[in-house]
């Protein structure tokens, strides 16, 4: 036997409203008010119906396919940075579209043609994606007015809208975590990269040291190529040799922290008891899985990716052209690597 698909009225009869409220509660229409309670009941009747709108009529009818491209370079291999494209998905899934994923690979050709195919698709905007925080020259291919930078950002605020994370504040609050704790003598292992993150970080060490009086001493700041957790060793072991050591240490990312707490243990230090540690992005894997676990400071991805639909779907839906440069903060996350310094 076939099936009968359900009808918008049915859908309208069964929750005892009109079928121009059914529309304007499943289709998530700005400026039209439908109570929570009455769009629950609405979204209940369609589901005990089974009702699906059908997407080409209305694609046809509002001049929208109900799709975001998500382009990005590296994203969909950085397991990290998942949580961006879940924030996306998910603020997508609640507006009634579809995210479509594509990855460039760092390929200016790739990229061009992935952009082509998003636009003769006709999208309804597109989400311009980096895998850290960097500044960007948008393709000619991309629109102002149809696409959001998502953990990047033109060099002068240009005419994209965009959402990255706050590189100073986090790093200031990651320092503060150990002055606060009562350490002095605290040591930075930055990346030497000329990007966002690795300026704003040093920006927000020395921000917090001002905060707390406390003089920068340039030979506690060891600026080098950090791509490892044997990069990490490798640079924490000098600072441990010194006569002056460290008591406290903040790292660029987890990955310098794992080598920092393998650098520790291979001179009898313990952690926090002898050297307190904080580090950066929160990587899952590493941060909770250290015995005793990182504090750190979580990137915001999901959040940055919540941000970017929501603002695409603004743009789309009130024909708004501001710019808007949203700044979102990185949280602590406090687990056991930090306490007093010891007594000397």
């Amino acid at each position: 036997m076939t099936q009968t698909k359900a009808t918008i009225r049915e859908v309208a009869l069964r929750a005892g409203v009109s079928v121009t409220t059914v529309s304007h509660a499943l289709n998530n229409a700005p400026g039209k008010r439908v109570s929570p309670a009455t769009r629950q009941r609405i979204r209940d009747a369609a589901t005990e119906l089974g009702y699906r709108p059908n997407r080409v009529a209305q694609s046809l009818r509002t001049q929208r396919t109900h799709t975001i491209g998500f382009l990005s370079d590296n994203i969909a291999t950085t397991p990290y940075a998942g949580r961006m494209i879940l924030g996306a998905q998910e603020a997508a899934a609640e507006a009634g579209s579809l995210l479509v994923l594509l990855s460039s690979g760092g390929d200016p050709d790739l990229e061009d043609l992935e952009l082509a195919a998003l636009n003769d698709r006709q999208v309804d905007g597109i989400l311009y994606a980096s895998m850290f925080h960097r500044i960007v020259e948008p393709p000619a291919r991309l629109s102002p007015d149809h696409a959001v930078l998502l953990d990047a950002r033109t060099a002068n605020g240009g005419q994209f809208s965009s959402v990255v994370p706050d590189e100073i504040g986090g790093a200031r609050a990651a320092v503060e975590e150990l002055l606060a704790n009562g350490h002095r003598r605290i040591a930075f292992i930055n990346n030497f990269e000329d990007y966002p993150a690795p300026h704003g970080r040093l920006a927000g060490y020395r921000q917090a040291l001002e905060v707390y009086g406390v003089p920068v001493d340039p030979s506690l700041i060891v600026t080098a190529s950090v791509q490892s957790a044997r990069d990490g060793f490798d640079l924490t072991m000098p600072l441990l040799s010194r006569d002056d050591r460290p008591t406290g240490l903040f790292c660029f990312n987890d990955q310098v922290a794992m080598g920092a707490y393998q650098a520790a243990r291979e001179v009898g230090l313990s952690i926090p008891e002898d050297l307190s540690i904080v580090g950066f992005d929160d990587q899952e894997l590493i941060a909770a899985n250290l015995r005793p676990g990182l504090t750190t400071m979580q990137l915001p991805h999901y959040e940055m990716g919540r941000w970017a639909v929501r603002r695409l779907l603004e743009h789309r839906a009130t024909n708004d052209t501001e710019v808007t440069n949203a700044l979102l903060p990185c949280p602590l996350v406090r687990r056991a690597s930090v306490t007093s310094p010891p007594r000397r």
